[in-house]
């Protein structure tokens, strides 16, 4: 509680220098705390918010806590989220930014807020730095999302910016819902401190307002789906909203991917898995082809363009500044982007071998998707660690799926990540540091959070070679006798 109740201070404040300023405030909410942080005060905050939430999650998932009661809880942290000002980055102005270049007639994946209206409208002359250049890089499905936040809030900022804070919140309340649809109830004290309660996701996702939740989602709801809905229609549907995943961040695609393999690790009948995978996979192409036609051939120009990025706080940054002196800055990238290729498809093999889905043999209803949330995780977390471009909400998706897994040292990988990237990007926003405060700030960034990575990678190796050689690694059938149950970025 002493966590969120330091970011929503952040939030609830005037804005500073990781929230950025959103006024005048129209009918939305303005600022309800008559104070204004300083930016060392508010980097202070919001590490010690992240510090004192990672000891808190540790102690939750190690003590298996409680699941909350009913929606109380989650209403109330809803309401709280809801009366804040997003912050740790300006990414909020973007999102409405390209909505309103959609609902004004333009492409958002061709202009940029900056030449919109010649730079005089209201909502896209606010777009902070990275993005003041940059079309969308974000799906159709999303940029719909961002164009309705405009079309209801427009023209002022703060209204548009709280119409797309709604349907955070309500992807994020969704997401709580569908993982209690899909998991047995035994798992729902996980469901509510990896994701509910857990003040990490909640700042850097939720408070944040960042579309990543929306997208994962779209991921619970197409497991939940899954779950819910065995037959050919159920599987159609998951597929539908598995495709608006991939439609939102293109990386959610793996969504679908993880569906499909929980359907076949189940191990049901040839004829059913069959059937349950067309399904899923005309679902998703119906969906996601409709919205990409409607988009355009543009939508993942500037996508191809940043592919090649690689931010400051992954391992690869320091490699990256080593190589392109010698090689020129195009090749470095390239070999930046194989190298994390390669390293992603290691780390996926060494959490699968390191972690096991949360479903006994006996719990055949739930047990496809477990199973399909199981792969999620393995398959986020991987990307997470290895990706070359890497920022905190990334991480998003891998807290929606973790509960599927049974307790161990990857709730330990997945939470240091988490930690280790929210330190490095507070207080998020490019402007309104002092000298001082993005010293300290950058130099975590550039000089440590590389390094705690990179040390990551080698414990989740070291993680899967033990339970090799103990032999807890994957397991898909039912437990042994005398086994326990189950840049500027």
């Amino acid at each position: 509680m002493a966590a969120t109740g330091l970011l929503l201070l952040v939030g609830l404040s005037r804005p500073n220098a990781a929230q950025p300023d959103l006024l005048p405030r129209g009918w939305a909410p303005g600022p309800l705390l008559p104070v204004t942080l300083g930016p060392a005060t508010v980097t202070a905050v919001l590490a010690a918010a992240y510090l004192l939430g990672a000891a808190g999650v540790l102690v939750g998932l190690r003590r298996g806590a409680r699941a909350l009661r009913g929606w109380w809880g989650a209403g109330g942290l809803a309401l709280g989220a809801l009366l804040v000002a997003p912050f740790g980055s300006a990414d909020h102005i973007s999102y409405v930014a390209y909505g309103r270049i959609l609902v004004m007639g333009g492409n958002p994946w061709v202009a940029s807020p900056q030449t919109w209206a010649g730079g005089s409208d209201p909502v896209t002359s606010r777009v902070e730095a990275p993005w003041t250049e940059e079309p969308s890089v974000y799906g159709p499905a999303a940029t719909l999302l961002h164009g309705l936040s405009a079309a209801l809030g427009g023209p002022q900022l703060r209204q548009e910016v709280w119409v797309w804070q709604l349907l955070v919140v309500l992807a994020w309340l969704a997401t709580r819902a569908a993982l209690r649809a899909a998991l047995p109830q035994r798992l729902h004290g996980r469901v509510d401190v990896a994701w509910t309660t857990n003040p990490l996701v909640l700042g850097v996702g939720v408070l944040g307002a960042h579309v990543d939740v929306v997208a994962a989602a779209f991921v619970a709801a197409g497991v939940a789906l899954l779950a819910r809905r065995p037959g050919p229609t159920g599987g159609l549907l998951a597929g539908a909203v598995l495709g608006l995943a991939a439609s939102t961040k293109v990386t959610y695609g793996v969504g679908l991917l993880a569906v499909v393999g929980g359907v076949w690790l189940a191990r049901r009948a040839p004829r059913e898995a069959v059937a349950r995978t067309v399904g899923l996979v005309a679902g998703s192409v119906l969906v996601a082809g409709a919205l990409h036609a409607w988009a355009g051939p543009h939508v993942y120009d500037q996508l191809r363009r940043s592919r090649d990025a690689v931010s400051l706080a992954t391992p690869w940054r320091p490699l990256f500044e080593a190589l392109r002196g010698d090689l020129g800055e195009d090749q470095a990238r390239s070999l930046v982007t194989l190298g994390a290729a390669v390293v992603a498809v290691v780390m996926a093999a060494a959490l699968a071998r390191a972690t096991r889905p949360a479903a006994p043999q006996e719990e055949a209803g739930n047990r496809p998707a477990v199973l399909a949330l199981w792969l999620v995780a393995v398959l986020a977390l991987a990307y997470s660690l290895a990706a070359p471009y890497s920022l905190p909400w990334y991480d998003v998706l891998v807290w929606s799926a973790l509960p599927a897994l049974v307790p161990g040292t990857v709730d330990l990988l997945a939470l240091a990540r988490l930690a280790v990237m929210a330190l490095a990007y507070v207080p998020g926003r490019v402007l309104g540091m002092t000298p001082a405060v993005e010293a300290a700030s950058m130099g975590f960034r550039r000089e440590v959070a590389p390094w705690l990575v990179l040390l990551l990678w080698v414990v989740t190796l070291g993680v899967s070679a033990a339970g090799a050689r103990g032999g807890s690694g994957r397991w898909f059938g039912p437990p042994r006798a005398g086994s326990p149950p189950t840049p500027t970025r």
